[in-house]
């Protein structure tokens, strides 16, 4: 089936404007996944970065609080994915994972820095997050034994404590 060249520029508005998933906003913009999958695929192929746009357009109608709270979104949904990979590791590489946890307390306090500096107001949450990464890096220095149910608890918690102070 064609669609009208309107179509398109409707989805690419709504995956960039509206931050919606590609799957939503192609569901929104009624064509097919895999429609929106080509037509992205064809506009970065032709120089147009559908990525790119989206971020800019973030950082252009947003003030420094909103985008920190846009990038502390989006590192801490990859932070959950790549937790629950590092959970999926063999038992017998318990080194492994603690040595991966520690990367990612690293990596969120970084990150929680960066964010604290840009949106003085998500000063408390930063303040929280910073704490429970100095558990877990205490828990995977002094107690490596205890790494996987510390980020078992630990994952569901922060969720929780983002929601409380974020």
């Amino acid at each position: 089936m064609a669609h009208p060249p309107e179509t398109r520029q409707r989805l690419r508005q709504i995956y960039i404007y509206d931050r919606l998933s590609l799957e939503a906003a192609a569901d929104k913009a009624g064509v097919p996944l895999g429609t929106a999958r080509r037509w992205k695929a064809a506009a970065e192929a032709e120089g147009d970065d559908w990525e790119r746009a989206r971020s800019a357009a973030s950082l252009s109608s947003a003030g420094a609080g909103a985008v920190a709270q846009i990038v502390l979104q989006d590192f801490l949904t990859l932070h959950q994915s790549v937790t629950g990979e590092v959970m999926n590791l063999p038992a017998e590489s318990a080194l492994a994972k603690a040595e991966a946890m520690s990367r990612l307390a690293d990596a969120f306090t970084k990150t929680m820095n960066a964010v604290a500096k840009a949106a003085p107001d998500l000063h408390r949450f930063a303040v929280a997050s910073e704490l429970l990464q100095e558990l877990a890096r205490f828990v995977a220095d002094r107690y490596p034994q205890h790494t996987i149910a510390m980020a078992e608890v630990l994952e569901p918690f922060a969720l929780d404590v983002a929601k409380r102070y974020g």
